[in-house]
Parts: C-alpha cells; structure tokens; sequence
C-alpha cells in the first residue's frame, strides 16, 4: 500500500496520511455514494453499487480507494484494453481537494496501462465541469472532442485524452482548441 503526506500548504490536511490502495467489494457502497454526490449530481445514478462491484471484480479494470485514517477521501476506476484504457470514474471528496489526491489516484491507475504497453488513456467529462477539464489538462489531456447528450441522453461531455510515456507539459502550455 501506497501512503503519502498531502501537501503541506493545506493547513487543514497537515499531517494527514493518505493511503492508496485496491478497493475491496465492501468498498463499493462508499464508492457508488460518492459517485452520485461528487460526479452524477442531477443525472439518475449510473454507477451503482453492483456496478461498482463488478468493476472491482473485473480483472480488466482496477478500482482504488484514497482512505484517510479510516474512511474513503477519494477513488478511481480504470478499463484497460488491448491498446488504450479508458477512466471511468475519479472523484475525490471536496475537503481533500487540491491535495494531491486527485493526481496520485491517475497516477496509480495509469501506471499498470504504461507497463503494459497501452498507448492511450481516454475519459469523458462533464461539459459544463470546466474545474475538471483544467484538472485533467495539468495531467497531461487534451479535449478531443464534444459528445452531444452523452450523460443519459441530457448533457454533453467533453472527450478528453493523454498518450502514455509523452512528457507533461505545463498548465501555461495547454492550449484549448
């Protein structure tokens, strides 16, 4: 298990351990919860906890928790395929936001695709969540593309995408197109 300090700039998070790791099936509850509050607020839930369960037991995806002492800050879940991998879910609870959470839980999920040679990492978000979209832009994603309606037929989502082993740049290199 992975345990790393949060940054040291958020008086409130100092010396809070953060302990990533594997989501266990029990986890999906938690994780279905924080689905629905942090990333499917006005939409019906999708990401259920059976759902979550079988991404947790798909030996084609990983699930990982961020816990603080002993409940769950954060989580993502990854598909990973012959030649890309895909982010399904990241979420990370408000208050440890701009933590460092966020980026160790990509970094841990992008790391079995790069040792297996997946070329690509692909994900969608929220066309209305700019927050998000300059998140994943500092790690390295590009928008490709606007899918009209992609939330269950009522909002639009904004592909976004990242090629594996490519060099990040900095935010004040990112360009929108």
């Amino acid at each position: 298990m992975y345990v790393d300090r949060l940054d040291e700039d958020k008086p409130t998070m100092k010396h809070l351990e953060i302990a990533l790791g594997l989501a266990r099936t029990s986890d999906a509850l938690t994780i279905a919860h924080m689905s629905r509050g942090l990333i499917e607020q006005g939409l019906p839930w999708s990401w259920t906890p059976g759902r979550v369960a079988a991404s947790v037991r798909n030996r084609n995806a990983i699930v990982v928790v961020a816990r603080a002492v002993d409940r769950i800050v954060g989580f993502a879940i990854m598909r990973y395929g012959d030649d890309d991998a895909h982010l399904d879910l990241l979420g990370v609870d408000p208050a440890y936001r701009r933590a460092g959470v966020g980026r160790r839980l990509v970094d841990w999920v992008e790391a079995p695709a790069l040792v297996a040679g997946i070329s690509a990492v692909f994900l969608e978000v929220r066309e209305i969540n700019g927050g998000a979209q300059t998140f994943y832009a500092r790690l390295g994603y590009r928008p490709l593309g606007r899918i009209a309606r992609y939330y269950q037929g009522r909002e639009a989502a904004v592909r976004m995408g990242r090629e594996l082993g490519c060099p990040v740049t900095q935010a004040s290199d990112v360009r929108w197109p």
